[in-house]
């Protein structure tokens, strides 16, 4: 008689998943140059987000969907070519529609702590857009590496 061996795939509980993830130093990479994009894409989101309300005189609320965009584009971008550079082999319009989902999420989150900053305390506005950009960053980091850049 013989006998097939099977193989079963077991998923590990989450919190076991990030244990075993944060010993790799590949991801700890990831996350530097991630961090990198995002600095850039944080310079380019301040940058058009001042320039449309300072200068063009655009209202902060259609101003902040505006700068977010760009700085998105810039992000995709860089994230595909370098942070996540091993998913290059996957069909780019593939990854930019999963890319753009999970950052209108994190756009979500921001614009929600930008609006809720000018009004709660009538902040400036460019400083509100920047402390709501790092406060949504961690949320885009993981559901970029999860799922848009998913190898």
């Amino acid at each position: 008689m013989s006998e097939e061996l099977s193989t079963a795939v077991v998923e590990l509980p989450f919190h076991h998943r990030v244990r075993i993830g944060v010993r790799k130093g590949q991801n700890w990479l990831q996350l530097m140059r991630f961090a990198g994009v995002g600095a850039s894409g944080y310079a380019v989101n301040l940058i058009a987000f001042a320039v449309c309300v300072h200068v063009l005189g655009i209202d902060y609320h259609l101003a902040s969907p505006i700068a977010y965009v760009i700085a998105t584009t810039n992000n995709f971008i860089w994230n595909r070519r370098w942070t996540f550079g091993h998913a290059r082999d996957a069909h780019p319009a593939q990854q930019a529609w999963k890319f753009y989902a999970v950052s209108v999420v994190s756009f979500v989150v921001n614009y929600a702590i930008l609006v809720s900053l000018v009004r709660a305390t009538g902040m400036e506005k460019v400083l509100a857009q920047a402390i709501a950009n790092a406060l949504a960053t961690p949320i885009n980091f993981l559901g970029q590496k999860l799922w848009s850049f998913r190898y």
